[in-house]
């Protein structure tokens, strides 16, 4: 299931279901992308408790990568990373176009699937200045090897009370010269604070996106090279009301993995 340094596959039998009281290090990275930025700064605000993992964003949560990027707060959780030496520009989902390594990050390849069916149940919490997502992402151990499978973004603005969330999914190709752009946020009428099963048929000839069974929508292309899985809540202050109340964001989810 896992590798550190060594690239490997470990698609196939792998779940987590958050039985302990810390998440398993051997899988999970508790950072966002620290290498554009640095672990202190980019660690997550979480907990595991009840056979469930918490992210969650607190108030006083620093923004991430403040000058780099417009402000954003994130709190997020992936299963593999590296990153070339510092001052290089080798790491996987760059900041910005020429953004250069701050702190070096050893490879690490948790749980690193290539195909298969994979799932998460889980609830979430959003606001109008609030997002929730689980993607894969290539692992960009060479630069084309970059292609996101979006399995689920919810972005708090795109709640409707009658209709329920927008439920984002599909493909963004990113330095992968041979994957389209093929993304969409249909309405499967659903309330996102419910636990809802999302999932991801992926398949070398294309991938079936679903939630609770029902199918969402459905692409042609898909990466061709393992991927990690990215968890994380996202907060964007510059979307604030002034005066309206701080509400805490946050993605519960009581299992996640492939078979």
């Amino acid at each position: 299931m896992t590798s550190t340094g060594d690239l490997t596959d470990s698609s196939g039998d792998f779940t987590d279901d958050f039985d302990g009281d810390d998440l398993d290090r051997d899988v999970w990275v508790p950072h966002y992308l620290p290498q554009w930025s640095s672990r202190a700064a980019t660690a997550a605000c979480y907990e595991v408790r009840d056979s469930c993992l918490r992210l969650y964003l607190p108030e006083e949560a620093p923004l991430w990568c403040p000058g780099d990027h417009p402000p954003l707060r994130v709190s997020g959780i992936q299963s593999g990373v590296f990153s070339g030496p510092v001052g290089s520009t080798v790491g996987q989902q760059p900041v910005r176009p020429g953004a250069v390594v701050r702190e070096e990050q050893p490879a690490h390849w948790g749980w690193t699937p290539r195909y298969g069916r994979l799932e998460m149940r889980a609830r979430a919490t959003v606001t109008p200045r609030s997002m929730v997502a689980w993607w894969l992402v290539g692992l960009e151990d060479v630069p084309e090897r970059s292609g996101e499978l979006c399995v689920v973004e919810v972005f708090g603005d795109a709640v409707d009370p009658v209709e329920g969330a927008a439920v984002g999914a599909g493909t963004h190709p990113f330095r992968d010269p041979r994957l389209p752009e093929d993304f969409a946020a249909p309405r499967p009428g659903i309330d996102v604070a419910d636990w809802h099963t999302y999932a991801v048929d992926w398949r070398p000839d294309g991938a079936t996106f679903a939630v609770d069974g029902r199918v969402l929508r459905e692409v042609a292309r898909t990466p061709d090279y393992p991927v990690q899985a990215m968890l994380a809540v996202f907060d964007f202050p510059d979307e604030a009301v002034p005066g309206e109340p701080y509400v805490v964001p946050e993605l519960v989810v009581d299992r996640i993995g492939g078979g």
